[in-house]
């Protein structure tokens, strides 16, 4: 369905590519017919712009609607894949209890791993939700908080959501005499802390090895700056990773799955409080550094 689907879309890309050339030919042609007549010339020159105006706003349109629609495609066919993975492990495991007389051990066993797939089942909901929400720009009520508290708190969750040493996962503040408050929504803050951290690891290769590192380089800005040593992103993907339902090519995220949202929610939660967030990467296999700048308050 989808190849017929892509199929079609390129049939009426080509057919606006013809149009196109077709009323460049007869434009043109209607110019050196006509060029002694000013008044003709003038109205055939403006039917032209007029035709050709229209038919690239109609083929952009349209060569923004395939895409849209594949980003589309791959996001129904991640969520369905986080969804349908952790259900059928669930019911396996249930089945098995049901069917079989197991030891306390397994049992317990089985009951951890039930519990480790209902997470993961519940933060993929989660983050669907978040990133409708994060599409409206409704104002929750914001807190002074300590933001390397929040940063804290999500390096020593992640630590134990992955089972990571603290090697693997560092964590350095460095506040130059200005300490890290601000004013926002921890619940938002931490989700998009959270998010940069399990990409790091996520989408770590051979071994996790990631530095978080918190700075306040003035009285005006906190920064967060999350790197890791793993699959990388190409030059030409550093601002598309930011767009909702967008992924990097499979070449170049080994197999890692997702659902294209998690930075998405974490542009929408900075830009909410006034920051912004941007990606470094040398290439693919180099590691990225995803930097997160929010507004400091002064105490």
């Amino acid at each position: 369905m989808r190849i017929a689907r892509r199929k079609s879309a390129f049939f009426f890309l080509a057919l606006g590519v013809c149009l196109a050339g077709l009323a460049l030919a007869v434009g043109s042609g209607w110019i050196i017919l006509n060029w002694r007549h000013d008044i003709q010339v003038v109205l055939g020159i403006l039917f032209f712009l007029v035709i050709a105006a229209g038919l690239i706003l109609n083929t952009s349109f349209l060569v923004r609607e395939i895409r849209r629609n594949e980003q589309h495609d791959s996001f129904i066919n991640a969520v369905t894949h986080e969804l349908k993975t952790p259900i059928a492990s669930i019911r396996l495991y249930l089945q098995t209890l049901e069917r079989r007389d197991v030891d306390e051990v397994q049992r317990r066993e089985f009951y951890r791993l039930m519990l480790e797939d209902a997470d993961r089942l519940l933060g993929t909901v989660e983050q669907v939700l978040k990133a409708g929400e994060a599409r409206h720009k409704r104002e929750r009520r914001r807190t002074d908080l300590d933001f390397g508290n929040v940063v804290q708190e999500c390096v020593e969750i992640a630590r134990k959501r992955y089972n990571l040493k603290p090697e693997a996962l560092r964590y350095e503040a460095v506040y130059n005499g200005n300490h890290p408050r601000m004013k926002g929504d921890p619940e938002e803050l931490q989700t998009a802390v959270s998010n940069v951290l399990d990409n790091a690891v996520k989408y770590s290769n051979n071994g996790v090895d990631v530095s978080v590192r918190l700075d306040t380089p003035d009285e005006k800005h906190i920064v967060l700056s999350v790197q890791d040593h793993g699959m990388g992103i190409p030059a030409t993907e550093l601002k598309r990773v930011f767009r909702r339902f967008y992924r990097v090519q499979a070449r170049a995220l080994g197999g890692a799955k997702g659902t294209g949202l998690g930075l998405f929610i974490v542009r929408s939660i900075a830009q909410k409080h006034g920051g912004r967030v941007f990606a470094e990467s040398e290439g693919e296999g180099r590691g990225t550094t995803i930097v997160m700048e929010l507004p400091r308050s002064l105490a």
